[in-house]
């Protein structure tokens, strides 16, 4: 299930250039360079401009800074599954994590563990939505499609 992009943008980040992707609702994606899952060029106008990329970009500096909550509009396109994945996702306070069979028992899915980390595996707004605080069953840190080096820099950015 794909977005209709309505603008994209190119954003610096302590970890990295990532692309952005805005529909008429909100953000759609966010996206590291050469993160698995990562959809390739964006059918959309290049629009820094944008008011949800604007007001990403705006989040995403506070987020560097020290802020830990984000105050974007999300318009996040999947199976009924993936979202209800993603918005359980949501629900993981900042510097706090949790496992991926403690992910899928908050989605009524205790059985699912696997289909709960593919889910996560194809969270398109990297950050924002905070796959990155989802450990496996001991503690470890697995499975970020950005990359574990990325996901430990991010864990300890928000002291977790």
């Amino acid at each position: 299930m794909r977005a209709l992009l309505m603008a994209q943008a190119r954003f610096d980040s302590p970890l990295g250039p990532l692309t952005a992707g805005a529909t008429e609702h909100g953000i759609a994606g966010l996206w590291f360079d050469g993160q698995a899952h990562h959809p390739g060029p964006l059918d959309a106008p290049v629009d820094p401009a944008h008011h949800w990329l604007l007001r990403l970009r705006r989040a995403l500096d506070a987020y560097w800074s020290g802020a830990r909550t984000f105050d974007v509009p999300l318009d996040l396109h999947g199976t009924p599954f993936q979202q209800r994945v993603w918005r359980a996702l949501l629900g993981i306070a900042p510097g706090r994590t949790i496992t991926y069979a403690q992910v899928a028992l908050g989605c009524d899915a205790p059985l699912a563990v696997r289909a709960v980390g593919a889910a996560i595996g194809r969270n398109p707004v990297s950050i924002v939505v905070p796959c990155h605080r989802v450990l496996g069953r001991d503690g470890t840190l697995t499975g970020y499609a950005g990359g574990l080096d990325r996901k430990a820099r991010l864990l300890a950015l928000e002291a977790a």
